[in-house]
């Protein structure tokens, strides 16, 4: 016999009333909080990791989700789990809005780049170098929250305001474990904050658990994990109005660039963003996609683009500077 059960406004079977206990059931059941309001910080993802002992990450909150996520399937068959990540999600995107009611989108600067660039290339350096100058100015620095390009943004974020010595002896104590897949590559992250404490610059992580085989950096002051990467993507894109930093790259990167063409060929929100290129043999020989632009520029496919090439930092920084005191005044959001 099918019971229906009477409300006020309207009527629930028996049995869609036991499948919304069984929804509400695994909502309180899921490791994630389904209704947070706040971004994460390093701390509360890697709650319950202990650097002592490399294999407590998995069980630490992060290391946890992760395993959950694996297991229910990263295109989760289950419709109470897709819920569950849907209301996570929504509640970190509203978080994020809440972040940039005291963070002005046009000082947001994006860098973009490969997440296997090791601690020890130069490539790192100048990204943290670059990072480090534009937090210095009052740019909130943004990137995917990864290893890699994403992770030298963070640190030189957070490294902001202290010297070149200073930054030289955080790498330093980092190239113990160039790459995330080698022992030690959390642990000596904790090691830097721990020495070189700071709370009065932020930067902001997007990382996404699509990715949980590549850690979060601890580095990022406030981090908008997401599930779905769709989202992350979109997110970091379109938040950086003060421009995009592209360092060297593959896959990933590449989708990011042809990505924000369209935003910005579209003038999407209003106005376009400059595209600086950092490394101009890799992107003109080894991976030809800047003379590409040029040329689809140059013949009218595409429009609107704010792009620049340069192997110096300080030119860069400049690109960036100067498009933020052009367009402070005159930029809608």
């Amino acid at each position: 016999m099918n019971v229906t059960i009477k409300t006020k406004d309207q009527m629930i079977t028996a049995t869609g009333f036991n499948e919304l206990k069984d929804t509400v059931r695994h909502l309180e059941e899921v490791p994630y909080d389904v209704t947070r309001k706040t971004l994460y910080t390093a701390a509360e993802l890697y709650e319950g990791y202990c650097p002592d002992d490399e294999s407590s990450y998995n069980q630490c909150f992060d290391g946890k989700v992760y395993e959950q996520y694996k297991a229910m399937g990263q295109h989760a068959a289950n419709v109470n789990e897709l819920l569950a990540r849907t209301l996570h999600d929504h509640c970190i995107h509203t978080a994020l809005a809440r972040f940039f009611k005291e963070h002005d989108h046009r000082r947001c600067v994006g860098v973009m780049g490969g997440h296997a660039l090791l601690r020890t290339d130069r490539m790192y350096r100048e990204i943290a170098r670059l990072s480090q100058l534009l937090t210095q100015q009052g740019f909130v620095m943004i990137s995917g929250g990864g290893p890699g390009a994403m992770e030298a943004t963070h640190l030189g974020a957070w490294m902001a305001g202290r010297t070149a010595a200073e930054l030289d002896d955080a790498l330093s104590m980092l190239a113990v474990a160039p790459s995330f897949r080698e022992k030690g590559w959390l642990r000596s992250a904790f090691e830097v904050i721990k020495r070189y404490g700071q709370e009065e610059y932020v930067s902001l992580g997007i990382p996404t658990w699509h990715y949980g085989h590549e850690p979060s950096t601890p580095f990022a002051t406030h981090i908008a994990k997401f599930f779905e990467n769709s989202l992350r993507e979109d997110n970091i894109l379109t938040l950086a109005f003060g421009g995009i930093i592209y360092a060297p790259g593959s896959a990933g990167t590449l989708q990011e660039i042809f990505q924000e063409a369209v935003q910005d060929h579209y003038l999407s929100y209003g106005f376009a963003s400059p595209m600086i290129f950092l490394g101009t043999e890799f992107w003109t020989d080894e991976v030809p996609v800047y003379p590409l632009l040029q040329r689809m520029m140059e013949t009218g496919k595409y429009k609107n683009l704010l792009l620049s090439i340069t192997d110096d930092i300080d030119e860069a920084f400049t690109v960036v500077q100067q498009f933020h005191n052009t367009n402070d005044s005159t930029a809608t959001l």
